[in-house]
């Protein structure tokens, strides 16, 4: 389990396949340092699982399915990641509940400086498009963010947007976002719980037939 605040930017230093999936070498002092075998950190998002580290690098297997649904599939060598360790039990919850499970892609469609701040507007798939909300929570590239404006409910292309402030634009990745760059997306596991029981509540007594 996770917060959404970074602790460190991160570098992917080594591509290796790995059967059907990769293997990645990530540098990152911070979370090496005290990494052991086993441990989950999230890398711009994604829950992985420490296979090895050194003093201040850490190596994580990605499966296929991961690598073909979130934005790590196009991951190369010198890409910078938003890397957060696991939240200990006790710990202050200072972003919002994220798992680590990317629900989808999204693509950067706008960036708006401002003088203290700068919103970045991403365009995001339909099937997500329900479980996000103006003022709720979101994950982007695993940075736990306030929603600041969503598409009409009616619109072809559904899009979000989000405010963010100097020590987001500092400390993680979404400082460099660009037009066209693809972002991990992870909606609110409430808002997906809430969706499931929906479906539940308007599909016929005994399923189909």
């Amino acid at each position: 389990m996770f917060t959404g605040i970074i602790e460190e930017i991160g570098e992917i230093t080594r591509v290796e396949p790995s059967g059907d999936g990769w293997r990645l070498t990530v540098r990152a002092a911070k979370a090496a340092a005290d990494a052991v075998h086993g441990e989950s950190i999230a890398v711009s998002g994604v829950c992985l699982t420490v296979v090895g580290s050194t003093p201040d690098t850490f190596d994580a297997d990605v499966m296929k399915q991961t690598l073909d649904v979130s934005a790590l599939g196009g991951a190369t060598v010198g890409t910078r990641v938003n890397i957060e360790k696991a939240m200990p039990v006790g710990a202050r919850l200072g972003g919002h509940i994220v798992q680590g499970h990317v629900d989808g892609v999204g693509t950067v469609t706008e960036v708006r400086p401002g003088a203290e701040w700068s919103v970045l507007r991403v365009e995001i798939p339909h099937d997500l498009a329900p479980l996000v909300v103006d003022k709720g929570s979101i994950s982007i590239d695993g940075t736990s963010l306030t929603v600041s404006a969503v598409s009409p409910a009616d619109v072809d292309r559904h899009w979000l947007e989000v405010s963010l402030i100097p020590e987001t634009l500092a400390a993680t990745t979404l400082g460099t976002r660009a037009v066209g760059d693809r972002v991990n997306l992870e909606t609110d596991i409430l808002a997906r719980h809430v969706e499931r029981l929906l479906a539940f509540r308007a599909a016929p007594e005994g399923g189909s037939r």
